[in-house]
């Protein structure tokens, strides 16, 4: 039985070469235009359709290769009959589960044309967050979506662990689909370890639902504060140490301060300015593995001004040393 041809490209309004990015960008702008919760127009319900049904296909990279191969000559509303053996061919019965961002379930499902190329997909597959039935009538949920924001922490923070409270300006959609701005405080356990550019994960904290769909959840990607002893790099805390030229020459025992408390460390003779020593496991810990280190970088630096003395002892030094520091 000949059934009209949908173009799914068409219904969701982009090219046949969208990247799933845009594909999911475009599916969930327009399903939120044209969510029952949302839009009361007649037509909104039969245009929800077409998009989840358009969304079921195009989402999934093997789905639509295959329905990529009916060509692109076929126009929206064309007699289409299916190629024979289509169905036993090209089998969608074992593939990935249906739209995550919408569901949509009824006792008539998706399109003729679906069915015919599909074998009824619909009926052994049930969206992520599907509510089922109501008196016979479609249920329509929505995950909300999941939120981003940015927390700046100290390199205290991320050295101990820590707990702050953060407050935050969210952004959430109305019944009427309307943009609501709101503050809210929260909780947030900074774990020992963690990196600059990692997220934290706050479950159900993002945008509501719709339709009974669930709160989506909030990230917050850390940032670290400018810390005025210590420069991280990786797991790997570096920290500038400050030398006299004797220290340097004769070796010294020094203490250096460490985010842990303040350690002694031994400088071997002869060392030199830009030297790092390393302090092993003194960096940051790391939930997977070793711990970084610490870098205690040379510094060696001489008096503006000496005394009487000193300046006997140095020259002195210049006339017995055979030193050339340009050789």
């Amino acid at each position: 039985m000949a059934v009209k041809f949908r173009d799914y490209y068409e219904v969701l309004g982009i090219p046949r070469t969208a990247t799933q990015a845009e594909i999911q960008r475009a599916f969930r702008k327009l399903a939120r235009k044209y969510h029952p919760d949302v839009n009361k127009a007649a037509s909104a319900e039969d245009k929800f359709k077409e998009l989840n049904e358009a969304y079921e296909v195009l989402k999934d990279p093997d789905k639509r290769k295959k329905y990529d191969q009916l060509g692109p000559d076929w126009r929206t509303g064309q007699e289409f009959r299916p190629p024979p053996g289509w169905e036993s061919h090209y089998d969608f019965g074992q593939a990935g589960g249906g739209a995550r961002d919408f569901n949509w379930e009824s006792g008539s499902g998706f399109s003729d044309f679906f069915e015919a190329l599909f074998g009824g997909q619909r009926q052994r597959q049930r969206g992520a967050y599907g509510g089922g039935h109501a008196g016979g009538q479609p249920v329509w949920s929505q995950a909300g979506a999941d939120q981003e924001a940015t927390v700046r922490v100290s390199l205290e923070d991320i050295f101990h662990g820590a707990t702050r409270t953060i407050t935050l300006q969210m952004q959430s959609m109305t019944p009427q689909g309307k943009l609501s701005v709101q503050e809210k405080s929260y909780d947030v356990k900074i774990p020992s370890g963690i990196l600059p550019g990692q997220r934290i994960r706050l479950s159900g904290q993002g945008g509501e639902g719709m339709g009974g769909g669930p709160r989506g959840d909030l990230y917050l990607a850390v940032e670290v504060e400018p810390n005025p002893v210590y420069r991280l790099t990786g797991r790997d805390l570096s920290v500038d140490l400050l030398l006299s030229p004797w220290e340097a020459v004769l070796g010294a025992e020094v203490q250096i301060p460490t985010l842990s408390g303040p350690v002694t460390l031994k400088v071997p003779p002869g060392t030199q300015s830009g030297q790092r020593l390393r302090l092993k496991g003194k960096g940051l810990a790391n939930p997977k593995g070793v711990a970084g280190d610490l870098y205690a970088v040379i510094s060696i630096v001489v008096p503006k001004k000496v005394s009487a003395r000193e300046r006997e002892l140095f020259e002195a030094l210049q006339t017995v040393s055979n030193f050339n520091p340009r050789c």
